[in-house]
C-alpha cells in the first residue's frame, strides 16, 4: 500500500501569490496540469506553522487517524477536551485543508485520507 502524505511547507506571500498568477495564466492558455499526488499547504512563516499546527491540533489529528471516531462528541471524550475547543480546531484544520467531514445521522465525523505530514523547509 502506497503511504498518502500531505506536505506542509514555508512559503514567503510574494512566491505564494506569483506562483498562483502564473498557475492563472497557463489555465487561461490552456495549458494542461498533471493531478497533484501529494496535497499542499504552505504557510507564509515558521510562526503561522506553529500556531497552525499546535499541540492539541496534532493530537487531535493522531487521535483521530488512530482511533476513527464517528462524531466530534466521541472525539472530544477520547481527547479528554471541551466539546466546543474541539470543535472550533476541527472548523481550522479543515478549512487549511488537513481533514474533512462527513454528516452522517446528525452527526459530523471528522476523516484524515492521509499517513504523514511532511514538513519541507526552505533555507
Amino acid at each position: 500500500m502506497k503511504v498518502k502524505r500531505i506536505k506542509v511547507g514555508i512559503k514567503d506571500l510574494k512566491v505564494i501569490l506569483n506562483d498562483f498568477v502564473k498557475t492563472g495564466e497557463a489555465i487561461e492558455q490552456g495549458k494542461r496540469f498533471k493531478p497533484v499526488k501529494e496535497p499542499e499547504i504552505y504557510f507564509t512563516s515558521f510562526e503561522a506553522l506553529r500556531k497552525a499546527l499546535t499541540r492539541k491540533r496534532l493530537e487531535l489529528l493522531h487521535v483521530i487517524k488512530t482511533q476513527k471516531p464517528q462524531s466530534i462528541n466521541e472525539l472530544a471524550r477520547m481527547a479528554k477536551r471541551d466539546l466546543k475547543n474541539v470543535a472550533d480546531d476541527l472548523k481550522y484544520l479543515e478549512k487549511i485543508g488537513l481533514i474533512e467531514t462527513k454528516a452522517t445521522d446528525r452527526k459530523t465525523k471528522p476523516i484524515i485520507n492521509y499517513n504523514k505530514i511532511a514538513l519541507e523547509i526552505a533555507v
